[in-house]
């Protein structure tokens, strides 16, 4: 068989190949080890000069055009087997989508839309700050003095290898000095940076992640909480209970929350009140609302607050005789256990799919104070 006949032979079967398979049979008779175009080059080295300068430009244009017949015959064959497979595997995007599995809002991102939601109303912006905190905004700058149990290694995560002295007294000394880093066991230091970056007047809320060593049903060693911060002229106490009111009224969307305020201390306010709020019986289970003295009623506490002390503004570099504030703080975790009656702060971090799926929330329960900023669960 001549050059040109075994070409063309090759050529129109390579083209009649009807699949993969076939294609890599011809493939090795003509290419492989001992097919017929690679016989054909082994007999150049028999050649003589003269006959090699005229055999071998025919024997090698033999060889490229089977390899580029493969090549292409492999192409067609593949971009039909894409096309049969697309075509057998068409996805209707019309249907619903399936009811099971989808993914569900998490309480606890739920409660801080709504919180979100009812702060924005009442002009506040939200702030944020860094989980892991310096000793001095998550402690001195807050008023805590060195004695203060807050500061205990069984209270605070502190970091191993960041001990300095402990304490800076200012924020300029602090600068150059090796800060005792822990996970910050509150958001008030986001109040501290937020006076001390944008001054006053200041109207803000704070929530995020907080650490502290401690955990049973009701506590747990990382847990969600809220802060609120006002700092203006004239500021005073009948404005944080008028907030606090309005606040807890629209979140469990109930008219007859009532108030209680407390004395009590934190280092950072000054006066410092507990605020209890009234409960009533209902089923066996307490519900928000009514004035806990009368019968059925009782007061249960909820959150701690007061004016910011005069310390805490000079830390933040404000004078306190211009400028007062008051401050308050509650827990994300135990407001949504109140309102969607969960009984165990520890599921909200399981992530077992049946609690999920029986209290998380649909993306499509948007809060929004028209329509009330509760949802179903």
């Amino acid at each position: 068989m001549t050059i040109e006949s075994l070409g063309s032979d090759a050529l129109e079967r390579i083209t009649a190949a009807g699949d993969a398979a076939a294609l890599e049979a011809l493939r090795v008779e003509y290419l492989g080890k001992q097919g017929s175009v690679s016989a054909l080059l082994k007999t150049l080295g028999k050649m003589s000069p003269e006959e090699r300068q005229t055999e071998g430009p025919k024997i090698h244009a033999l060889r490229q055009s089977v390899t580029d017949a493969l090549a292409a015959r492999k192409e067609a064959i593949d971009a039909a087997a894409l096309e049969q497979k697309l075509a057998s595997e068409t996805l209707d995007l019309t249907l619903p989508a399936p009811e099971r599995p989808r993914g569900s809002v998490h309480p606890v991102s739920q409660v801080m839309d709504e919180l979100a939601e009812i702060f924005a109303d009442l002009g506040f912006a939200v702030a944020t700050g860094p989980e892991v905190e310096d000793d001095w905004h998550n402690f001195t700058a807050l008023n805590m003095p060195e004695s203060h149990p807050a500061r205990a290694m069984h209270d605070t995560f502190y970091f191993p290898d960041s001990a300095a002295d402990g304490h800076s007294a200012s924020s300029s000394e602090a600068v150059g000095q090796k800060k005792r880093m822990l996970l910050r066991t509150h958001t008030s230091p986001v109040q501290i940076r937020t006076m001390v970056a944008e001054g006053a007047p200041v109207r803000i809320i704070a929530p995020g992640r907080v650490y502290r060593s401690d955990s049973d049903a009701t506590h747990t060693p990382m847990f969600h909480q809220i802060e609120g911060l006002v700092v203006d002229k004239g500021i005073h106490l009948g404005h944080l209970k008028w907030t606090l009111e309005t606040f807890l009224k629209a979140f469990f969307e109930r008219d007859d929350i009532v108030l209680r305020l407390r004395p009590s201390y934190f280092p950072f306010t000054e006066p410092s009140v507990e605020v209890d709020v009234g409960w009533e019986d209902v089923g066996g289970r307490r519900v928000l609302g009514g004035d806990g003295d009368a019968p059925g009623h009782g007061w249960m506490e909820l959150l701690g607050s007061g004016m910011v002390n005069r310390r805490v503004i000079e830390f933040a570099g404000l004078d306190p005789d211009e400028w007062q504030g008051f401050a308050f703080g509650v827990g994300v975790d135990r407001l949504a256990m109140l309102k969607y009656a969960m009984d165990d702060l520890r599921a909200f971090f399981d992530g077992d799919i049946r609690w999920l799926q029986h209290y998380g929330f649909s993306a499509f329960d948007q809060p929004t104070l028209s329509a009330g900023v509760g949802a179903s669960a």
